[in-house]
């Protein structure tokens, strides 16, 4: 398993740092509520059943629904319907993966849960460099 280390690993993090702080900022100053943000918040972890079927099916499901792209096209499909609520979403799903990013969550490997393109998680982490 290959994972980034050093400063573009730090830099990765601060990229996910900046993008839950702009989802954060865009979904405030949209007017969305609290109550709807956190009860979606956690919601994208749902995608860790996959690896009741596998490791390799849980990477593939988990990373379908942690990369920017569907979120995105979520919320501009959500601004060309002019539908706020679809635009909440995307950006809460977006904030959810730029916290992960800042928590050193990221992409799966087909190997295990814990390998992950920022490195091993888990109990037996590996020291980044």
């Amino acid at each position: 398993m290959t994972a980034v280390q050093g400063s573009v690993r730090s830099w990765l993090r601060v990229e996910g740092l900046a993008v839950l702080i702009a989802s954060v900022a865009l979904y405030r100053l949209d007017g969305g509520g609290w109550a709807w943000f956190f009860l979606f918040l956690l919601l994208p972890d749902l995608s860790m059943l996959g690896y009741l079927a596998g490791p390799r099916a849980g990477a593939t499901t988990y990373n379908a629904v942690h990369s920017y792209a569907a979120p995105l096209l979520l919320a501009l499909m959500g601004v060309g319907l002019g539908s706020r609520g679809i635009v909440a979403l995307g950006l809460i799903w977006t904030a959810h993966i730029g916290l992960d990013r800042v928590l050193g969550f990221g992409l799966k490997y087909p190997t295990a849960f814990g390998d992950t393109h920022l490195g091993h998680i888990g109990k037996n982490q590996l020291p980044v460099g």
